[in-house]
């Protein structure tokens, strides 16, 4: 109930009137000021928050194929000091943090297991994706990302990178420069800040970080004493919880990041994946609301209303099967959304909790905390590191058999999927050999570009040559057209652009029936997780504490 008052409380602060997809942009097609936005300022340096005349040492590995480790002499600032001594503080005189507040503080403290992305700027690819697969396969470690920054141009990559790559861990930026970081990207993983050991992120694979954070957790505790199992209510909805708490200053935007559509000609109907609010908006040519594909953030199959997805991206509509397959990024899948059912099935990974009658059984033992631990899943089998296996995936496209064309966000992985199965055939690396296979259906998409006024793309895109010399191949996803329009994602100005075919006049595409989306998930009260402990409480975050004093006998909590 602290919980619930607290939440409740806060309500009138994020209850403000929705705005439209690009309103707050102009016509001419300047983007959203994320600065202002993030509200994002540092502090001139005037004295430290720490003493920087000590020195630690610290072990650095350099991974090669012989797994050698070579230790380094200390000759640096305490950067762990740095870290300790920012915690306390949101806002200090050389420091600042991203994605953490007093009511989302995603950090336990000094206590436990931290992983540290620390670079110069941090770049868009499998830098970030690595800490999220490490986020989501360890919870309860402490995960978060150091920057020094010196310019507002910095802060506005930045700010930018948040958004594009959906980045929820916190990020402590610096005016202080740490010679560790001038060398390049790189991990330090230390417990109870001590021990920090430095991995180079060139050379640390997956498996190599996921294999030393298993090993760090499995140490004994030094000073930590023996706890006792602690019963839970539930012990999976840590990853919904720290979606639902994650207030962004862009979350009560109407679109959060609209990063690809489709059309369906027959039907007069557009899908719209609103990546960053985990769901896919269907509309008709009008901008007319008809029906919404996900509920909140997670990976669970059902009716339209229940089904969780986790950043939808790239699509495609089956007209003959009247159903739209659609990739789910974070969640590593392709799921096949049923438009006359109203339902939401996982075709790739797959796993016997999909099939059967035991679906609603598993689905209720699930919310209820109950489910075997030993039972797979979806989402665990999701994970299994394996060479085939879908890797946040982000492009979709079909050929003229069976077969879909999935294409990872830097045009790096080629997966060719059997529609009818779910099964993954062949994976092909580089973009040669993307452009080899399926630069066909790559160029034909892209001629649309063709069509739209010129200034617009010398405003909006950054990255014109991510595949091959095909110009401006990172909008592949981002493109439709629709009779006689054309429609774009501008994921920058937050916002749906309509193109005449005939006359090239842009214009904004409003959306309208919004009450048809219901209340947003992130304004929900989540179900509590409470747990039960005699002497102590290990690896979960506590909220409050109540304290009772029972009569002897038997009770039932």
């Amino acid at each position: 109930m602290a919980l619930r008052y607290r939440l409740t409380k806060e309500l009138s602060k994020f209850l403000t009137p929705v705005l439209h997809a690009g309103d707050c942009c102009q016509q001419s097609g300047k983007t959203l000021n994320l600065v202002a936005l993030s509200i994002m300022h540092m502090p001139s340096a005037q004295k430290p928050v720490a003493n920087w005349t000590q020195v630690r040492g610290f072990r650095e590995h350099r991974i090669s194929t012989k797994a050698d480790k070579l230790l380094e002499p200390a000759t640096e600032i305490d950067l762990l000091s740095f870290i300790k001594a920012s915690l306390d503080e949101f806002e200090g005189t050389h420091h600042y943090w991203l994605n953490r507040s007093d009511k989302n503080d995603q950090l336990c403290g000094a206590d436990g297991i931290f992983l540290v992305l620390a670079a110069r700027i941090f770049d868009c690819g499998i830098t970030l994706e690595k800490l999220k697969t490490i986020q989501k396969r360890f919870p309860h470690i402490n995960i978060m990302g150091l920057q020094a920054i010196h310019s507002s141009s910095v802060q506005v990559h930045l700010i930018q990178l948040l958004m594009t790559e959906n980045i929820t861990f916190p990020i402590l930026l610096s005016q202080q420069t740490f010679p560790k970081i001038e060398k390049g990207a790189c991990y330090i993983l230390f417990k109870n800040f001590r021990s920090p050991v430095i991995y180079h992120e060139k050379n640390a694979g997956l498996e190599i970080l996921s294999q030393a954070v298993q090993e760090l957790q499995e140490q004994p505790g030094g000073d930590s004493k023996s706890l006792n199992v602690v019963r839970c209510t539930s012990l999976k909805q840590d990853g919904i919880i720290k979606d639902q708490c994650s207030f962004s200053p862009l979350q009560n935007l109407l679109l959060y990041y609209p990063g690809c559509v489709s059309t369906d000609e027959s039907d007069n109907r557009l899908f719209f994946s609103d990546c960053n609010h985990h769901r896919i908006l269907v509309s008709d040519a009008n901008g007319e609301i008809l029906d919404c594909i996900g509920s909140s953030p997670g990976f669970e199959d059902g009716d339209f209303e229940s089904a969780k997805l986790r950043r939808p991206a790239g699509s495609y509509y089956h007209a003959t099967e009247n159903c739209l397959y659609f990739v789910d990024s974070e969640n590593h899948a392709i799921r096949k959304a049923d438009m006359g059912a109203r339902t939401v099935a996982t075709l790739y990974p797959t796993s016997p909790s999909n099939k059967g009658g035991t679906h609603i059984w598993n689905w209720v033992m699930n919310k209820l905390g109950l489910e075997s631990s030993g039972k797979t899943n979806v989402e665990e089998r999701s994970e299994v590191f394996d060479s085939k296996s879908l890797y946040f995936p982000w492009h979709l496209l079909k050929s003229v058999d069976h077969t879909l064309y999935i294409i990872d966000r830097s045009f790096q992985t080629l997966w060719i999927m059997d529609i009818k199965s779910g099964k993954i055939d062949e994976v092909f690396e580089g973009s040669p050999r993307i452009i080899e296979i399926c630069g066909q259906p790559i160029m034909k998409s892209l001629s649309i570009i063709d069509q739209i006024p010129c200034d617009w793309f010398q405003q909006q895109t950054k990255n014109g040559f991510l595949l091959g010399a095909l110009p401006h191949s990172d909008l592949l996803s981002s493109l439709a057209t629709l009779h006689n329009h054309i429609f774009i994602c501008d994921p920058v100005g937050q916002r749906i652009l309509k193109v005449n075919g005939e006359s090239g006049v842009c214009s904004n595409f409003r959306l309208s029936n919004l009450g048809i989306l219901g209340l947003p998930y992130w304004l929900n009260f989540p179900l509590e997780t409470f747990c039960a402990v005699g002497n102590g409480l290990s690896g979960t975050r506590i909220d409050h504490q109540q304290h009772f004093d029972l009569l002897p006998g038997y009770f039932t909590l």
